[in-house]
């Protein structure tokens, strides 16, 4: 993630990467192997993991979580966040593809592909309404995106996580399924478990990347910062991703590896959610006519989800060996490869957009 921007732009997409980003495939594929195989092989691994955690929050996840995301918060030019919220084609494409949308897409292709599995259809439910707030910021930063408005979008995401989590539930899971006859599903959540999750792996991080910046160029000037400062920190975003997926994976690996099955059913709409959803956006943004950062931004924030947030609710709720807990647990399992898949596709499709030969 360090020498993205030290290449010059006339090279092919995949050199402008630096080595650590150009196998990033492999690097995550070998840390989701090496947790599935450990919390498979180690006895009681797994409930150990889970028991390191204060007041329902797993502390070895929200330490890859800060790692990861840190740095990249602090590649952030926070005196440019004006530019972004000015933007109100972006703001209110955002906040319908997130909050209507999103929710309303992963609610039908629940019921679609799993009309007769009620446990996996409500977990995916959930799933659908936990909008991305901290894994998006480096996909964004991989894709070359606007960080200023990956930061503005995920804050703006938060804001909304907390106040229309529970709403949304409700309406998803009871009033819309009454509406049409279907199946009803309680959801009890409070606002205090959303706030807590968005304080935490949201908050902390920025909160630190702003006052880094802030003091960072106040005493040093901004060239040293971003060349200097920048690319020492810039790897340690890919070791705390590479570092959640691994915790992740051994803290589930057993029910992943127990149900090939099931999780090959849930699959199938998580699949068909992150390419509508992604393609969709991406289209929407060069219709508005945005630039390629801002709608690689806007694509990637819309198609994520916040699976901390989803299997945390899955769990309190339901209990964490429920088919729900499972149905969060193999958000990740699609979503990483996926989205790594996209990272790479918005790169190749950056010249085109851009109106340049590939």
């Amino acid at each position: 993630m360090t020498s993205t921007e030290q290449t010059p732009d006339t090279a092919p997409v995949v050199a402008r990467l630096s080595r650590l980003d150009r196998f990033l495939p492999l690097w995550i594929a070998l840390a989701m192997g090496i947790g599935l195989l450990a919390g498979r092989g180690i006895p009681g691994l797994g409930q150990v993991l889970d028991a390191v955690q204060i007041d329902g929050i797993s502390l070895p996840i929200a330490l890859g979580l800060l790692i990861m995301m840190y740095p990249v918060l602090a590649k952030v030019r926070y005196d440019r966040l004006d530019t972004v919220t000015r933007d109100r084609r972006l703001m209110w494409a955002s906040l319908v593809l997130n909050w209507i949308l999103g929710p309303a897409l992963m609610f039908a292709l629940a019921w679609i592909f799993l009309p007769d599995l009620p446990e996996y259809r409500t977990g995916l439910i959930i799933v659908g309404l936990a909008r991305c707030i901290a894994m998006v910021i480096i996909w964004n930063d991989l894709a070359r995106g606007d960080r200023e408005a990956a930061a503005v979008l995920v804050a703006l995401n938060s804001v909304f996580q907390v106040i229309a989590f529970g709403v949304l539930g409700w309406f998803y899971l009871q009033i819309l399924p009454g509406w049409l006859g279907l199946e009803q599903t309680a959801l009890d959540i409070s606002a205090w478990q959303i706030a807590k999750s968005v304080l935490i792996f949201l908050g902390i991080p920025l909160l630190a990347g702003y006052l880094t910046r802030k003091f960072g160029e106040k005493t040093k000037g901004r060239t040293w910062y971003e060349k200097k400062f920048l690319p020492r920190i810039g790897p340690a975003a890919l070791y705390g991703l590479l570092f959640t997926i691994v915790i992740l994976f051994a803290l589930q690996g057993d029910q992943i590896t127990s149900r090939p099955w099931d999780v090959a059913r849930i699959a199938l709409p998580l699949l068909a959610y992150f390419a509508l959803m992604w393609t969709g956006s991406f289209a929407l943004g060069k219709g508005l006519r945005m630039t390629y950062e801002r709608t690689t931004t806007l694509a990637f924030t819309a198609a994520g989800n916040n699976f901390e947030l989803a299997i945390a609710v899955a769990i309190a709720t339901f209990g964490v060996t429920s088919g729900q807990a499972l149905a969060g647990v193999v958000g990740p399992l699609i979503e990483v490869p996926v989205l790594v898949a996209l990272v790479y596709a918005a790169l190749s499709l950056r010249r085109r957009f851009e109106g340049k030969p590939a």
